[in-house]
């Protein structure tokens, strides 16, 4: 592997091989019907070859592909368990692992972004890359002063790749639709659009994650390395060691998975308030657990940028529909833009649909699991229920849009650790409008 493939045509084959390749396999299961094989046999296979060849394709393009697939991971939970196992397997070894660049085609770009006489900056570096992510991989050296670092180096041609992708996705947008079901993808490649260009920029995610290393520092839960050096494609920062929260998910103790849930809990509360900002990238691949059980964030190309912390309005509503006072609710919802102008919902509908999403909110500590996902995705997506009726009179307010895709990443990887969290508590402490 060297570059991105960039060409668009050649890329567009890839993506376009998806739809193809699973209408050839339900034309094949059709015939196998035929000579007596169950539907369910059928299905089960179908999305085995579906995930395997899906992911295949997104992580081998990289670029906006493959972050579509880890945007995409972060709802695993909400997948029927029947077909979860394939998927389950395949989001995982997209959330860390791609093709890796070739030496010369790395030199190329250090020499290009830190000068040729970047070595010297360095007392060692590993050609190998010790990971690699949807736009870049990571080498691990030691700095010139002895500090063990990652060097993270963008792919070449991962700003053409990332528009080519995205137009295309756009267009196969229903048979990714299938993975989760309940999930609007068309609005979510809209955001994650105008997120990955802003990624493009190393030096941007180098101050956002400067941002989260002083809002953050001191705090006995929670560390981010700090940033060492950057360009606008290569970015220099600490070398940390620890377990992948994929490991913690797939057998982590009881004990070990509450810890985690609690801080990942507190992360996406507390940073609004901390550093302005809100870490919206959620996958598990972008956190680990240290050997003193902190927990370590990392990759801060996209952020939301909350200056005055999380918004007030919304702490308001989530205690409205706790508090089951529908009415207060519905005008809320109204006055903030929340409901579409030609809508007749009334009181209750809004809160038959909002009550069970809040539920986390009313006791102590909820536990977070995924047959909890899997049964808001069911209920909210089912064709023509009450509740599919009233999601569609419902608007999401563009400004809102973002938070809601990272809470319901965020809640999807806490289903992911079938974990129990203090939810309400820190929530009550971070959101404005909540406790009041």
């Amino acid at each position: 592997m060297t570059d991105i493939p960039r060409k668009a045509a050649q890329r567009t084959v890839r993506l376009a091989s998806l739809p193809i390749g699973a209408a050839g396999r339900w034309a094949s299961g059709w015939g196998r019907r035929l000579a007596g094989q169950s539907s369910d046999e059928i299905s089960a296979e179908f999305s085995a070859r579906t995930a395997e060849q899906l992911f295949a394709v997104l992580g081998e393009l990289k670029g906006g592909a493959m972050k579509f697939g880890q945007a995409l991971s972060v709802f695993e939970a909400a997948i029927p368990n029947e077909f979860a196992e394939p998927y389950r397997e395949a989001l995982t070894k997209l959330q860390s692992a791609a093709p890796p660049m070739e030496p010369p085609t790395v030199r190329r770009v250090l020499d290009e972004q830190l000068g040729t006489a970047w070595r010297r900056r360095f007392a060692e570096f590993s050609e190998e890359p010790a990971a690699a992510a949807s736009i870049g991989q990571v080498h691990r050296a030691v700095w010139h002063d002895g500090r063990e670092v990652a060097v993270k180096v963008q792919y070449p041609g991962a700003d053409e790749a990332l528009r080519s992708d995205l137009r295309q996705l756009q267009r196969f947008s229903r048979l990714f639709q299938a993975i989760v079901p309940g999930l609007e993808v068309k609005p979510l490649l809209a955001e994650l659009r105008d997120r990955m260009v802003e990624e493009l920029d190393y030096r941007d995610e180098s101050d956002n994650q400067r941002a989260f290393t002083t809002g953050f520092a001191g705090d006995p839960d929670i560390t981010v390395p700090a940033v060492v050096a950057s360009a606008p494609k290569v970015m220099v920062s600490e070398w940390v060691t620890g377990t992948p929260l994929s490991e913690i998910i797939r057998g982590g103790r009881r004990p070990e998975r509450d810890d985690i849930a609690r801080k990942l809990t507190e992360l996406h509360f507390s940073a609004p308030a901390r550093t302005g900002l809100l870490h919206a990238d959620p996958h598990p691949g972008n956190f680990l657990r240290l050997t003193d059980g902190r927990l370590c964030v990392m990759d801060f190309g996209s952020v939301a940028r909350l200056p005055g912390g999380l918004p007030r309005t919304l702490g308001v509503m989530t205690r409205l529909a706790v508090e089951e006072r529908s009415d207060e609710l519905l005008e809320l919802l109204r006055d903030e833009g929340f409901v579409r102008d030609d809508s007749e919902l009334r009181a209750a509908e809004v809160q038959s649909y909002l009550a069970p999403l809040v539920e986390p909110l009313r006791t102590e500590r909820f536990h977070f699991t995924r047959a909890w996902m899997q049964s808001q995705a069911e209920r909210i997506g089912e064709f023509g229920s009450s509740d599919f009726q009233t999601g569609r009179a419902l608007n999401l307010p563009p400004q809102y849009l973002l938070i809601h895709r990272v809470t319901s990443g965020s809640m999807g990887v806490l289903c992911q650790l079938d974990a129990e969290a203090p939810f309400r508590e820190i929530a009550a402490r971070w959101q404005p409008g909540f406790a009041d």
